[in-house]
């Protein structure tokens, strides 16, 4: 793995030996002398990782990384504080401040380019997440509005699990206050619950006696419901080896023995945050894509999504020799409804006409609003008479059923002409198919109104 890293270090010689290590390892390197400098550089070269010096002159390493935490720019820019600082209370300030991490110089190697391609890792999933928002702003699909709800608003759901019941007590006593905690008893435990619930967070104890803790979280790395769960690792002091093995899988973040409460609680915090954020961008992203495909009104499909779907149906049907139906629907006399009865009126209509469609066709159809009184029905694997007895059942249930058009309950007699095409041959096409079921829509418009008409390949 690849990336831009920023090293920040107002000592040359400092700059020079990371330089050479980061380089080594086919990282390009970025530099910057001073704290002023790191924010003109992160600004300007946007790394993916910044290792930042507390000790400068001027402006500290910790004010450095608040800044940077502070502007839309950088805030999701991972930042590992490397210092000769090596109290609890150090370690604590620097995350309080936004760090992701707080390494001890001298530093050693394979705990820093694990801890780098980790933190690396995690920014691309952000840095896709964040992309895919932003695409969404541009094509209207998403509110530039932004949130905080990914914030410290609600406790998190945590499970543990340790079997030295100090270190675990330590841990519930800690966090017990500020979050919802479930301990586990055992590995099988551990992996039932995190399967069945909607954890924000999981400590796993790397040194559990009867249980391999490396497994565990590569188990939990597997699982579907825990694969983007951030994971706390807890470590002993001096166990590189491990601990490069667990960055490696995925874990998260990590605590060493003897922990110190104020770091597990900043550590924690940070992961949540981090999790909550991510979060967001998902349903976000989830929401706005939503918005794209669905009618705003019916909340059925819009024409198209319609009209992808339907080329791939249509395309797998040639293929397989199974047909594809399509019904087209239109109300009828629906400009009348709008014009005596106002717009709230027709918009009453059409939400119902939409709920009826959704609720008597199959779950392997797709029901859409092509837009204004037009509605369609997609019917994978399904030949013309079947077409034609779903479709009179439509016709039946709009026109047996009043539609209530206001809140004092009066109701309006309605009907709908439905215009069928089947696919016909290696040479139809999703265009035909359309054309074709209009052209049966318009001759039930013609004939009468309110009727089933089909038109043949």
């Amino acid at each position: 793995m690849t990336a831009r890293v920023l090293i920040v270090d107002d000592v040359p010689a400092n700059l020079k030996l990371l330089d050479a290590k980061l380089t080594s390892e086919y990282f390009d390197v970025l530099k910057a002398s001073s704290g002023p400098e790191a924010l003109e550089v992160a600004q300007e070269q946007q790394p993916d990782i910044i290792l930042l010096d507390v000790m400068m002159p001027g402006m500290d390493g910790f004010e450095v990384c608040r800044r940077l935490k502070a502007m839309p720019e950088t805030e999701h820019i991972p930042v590992v504080m490397v210092t000769a600082l090596d109290q609890p209370k150090d370690r604590v300030q620097g995350l309080e401040a936004g760090a992701d991490d707080f390494l001890t110089k001298p530093l050693n190697d394979l705990a820093l380019f694990a801890r780098v391609k980790s933190l690396v890792r995690l920014k691309m999933v952000t840095d896709e997440l964040r992309m895919r928002e932003a695409t969404g702003q541009r094509i209207g699909a998403l509110s530039s509005n932004g949130g905080d709800n990914f914030l410290m608003k609600e406790p998190g759901r945590i499970l543990v699990i340790d079997d030295r019941p100090t270190s675990l007590k330590r841990i519930t006593e800690t966090l017990s206050s500020e979050h919802m905690l479930t301990v586990a008893e055992s590995q099988d435990e551990l992996l039932e619950l995190a399967n069945q619930g909607s954890f924000d967070l999981l400590i796993v104890s790397l040194t559990l006696q009867e249980y391999d803790g490396l497994r565990l979280c590569s188990q939990l790395r597997a699982l579907e419901a825990t694969r983007q769960t951030p994971i706390l690792a807890i470590v002993e002091e001096g166990d590189t080896a491990r601990l490069v093995r667990a960055l490696d899988m995925g874990v998260n973040d990590y605590l060493v023995r003897p922990m110190e409460r104020n770091e597990l609680v900043a550590r924690a915090r940070s992961q949540l945050r981090r999790k909550r954020y991510q979060d967001y961008l998902r349903d976000k992203f989830q929401q706005g894509l939503e918005l794209a495909i669905t009618d705003g009104l019916t909340g059925l499909y819009n024409r198209r999504y319609m009209e992808g779907h339907l080329s791939t149906l249509v395309a797998d049907g040639i293929k397989t020799g199974k047909p594809v139906a399509l019904l087209i629907f239109d109300i009828d006399y629906f400009k009348p409804v709008n014009d005596t009865y106002g717009h709230a009126a027709g918009d009453a209509v059409l939400k119902q006409f939409g709920e009826r469609l959704a609720q008597n066709v199959r779950g392997i159809d797709l029901a859409c609003r092509l837009g204004g009184e037009e509605f369609v029905v997609v019917m994978p694997d399904t030949d013309l008479a079947f077409a034609m007895a779903v479709a009179e059942r439509l016709r039946q249930c709009i026109a047996m059923r009043p539609f209530t058009i206001d809140d004092a309950g009066k109701t309006l007699d309605i009907t709908v002409s439905i215009g069928i095409a089947v696919t016909g041959g290696a040479l139809d096409s999703a265009s035909k198919l359309l054309e074709r079921a209009d052209q049966g829509l318009y001759r039930a418009k013609r004939d009468g109104r309110n009727r089933v008409v089909a038109e043949a390949a």
